[in-house]
């Protein structure tokens, strides 16, 4: 007999997160089955937040993840996070984003691959920061040591290795600047914080059935 799950693996339950060992969770969080997620005790995730199929998410040692409220991480994102990666509220990665926050140096000077003791590398390393409202296009890539300022977007297949300001909208590799994002978003974030003191059950419900 088919088995529907063969194209549907589904999302945890929140009991089942709940005793996952994350180092904290909030309410309505939803991720696929089929994620792989290393690191749980340095992983912090707060409320509304959906992690979509095929993630690899790595917090291992020092390593540490804080996820914001109201966040969606696309399918087949990576998240390398052994110096830190930060995703502030309202935030999201489109599908098949990478960010690291280590990376090894390609120059031949130093021996490369996690098989190797630090001593022998040359890694490049430092926390990776999404600000507030912010938003990575799909297929893009971010490097260590950078902070995506608070509202800005960056478009599809981008190589971002350098800090964006606030409120800019990017793209390209070399990165370029396209222009200012509208704020518009600001009103309806206000907005929707005053939806949910009267009837947010209702609204998040809608939002994570349609999902």
């Amino acid at each position: 007999m088919f088995d529907k799950k063969t194209f549907n693996t589904g999302y945890y339950s929140e009991r089942d997160l709940a005793e996952a060992g994350f180092k904290s969770l909030g309410k309505n969080v939803r991720i696929a089955k089929n994620c792989t997620i290393i690191g749980l005790k340095n992983i912090s995730i707060g409320n509304n937040v959906i992690i979509d199929a095929y993630c690899t998410i790595c917090a291992v040692g020092d390593g540490i993840l804080e996820i914001g409220s109201f966040v969606h991480i696309g399918g087949y994102c990576l998240l390398s996070a052994g110096d830190g990666i930060f995703i502030e509220d309202f935030s999201g990665l489109s599908q098949g984003v990478k960010v690291y926050s280590r990376s090894d140096d390609y120059t031949g000077k130093y021996l490369t691959n996690p098989t190797v003791p630090e001593k022998y590398k040359g890694l490049t390393h430092g926390p990776v920061r999404l600000g507030k409202f912010a938003i990575i296009g799909a297929e893009s890539i971010v490097l260590p040591n950078v902070t995506i300022g608070e509202g800005s977007s960056v478009g599809a297949l981008s190589l971002i290795s350098r800090n964006l300001p606030e409120w800019g909208m990017f793209s390209g590799h070399p990165l370029k600047r396209l222009g200012d994002r509208s704020k518009k978003m600001l009103e309806l974030h206000v907005e929707l914080m005053n939806d949910l003191k009267v009837d947010g059950l209702e609204i998040l419900n809608q939002i994570f059935i349609n999902k």
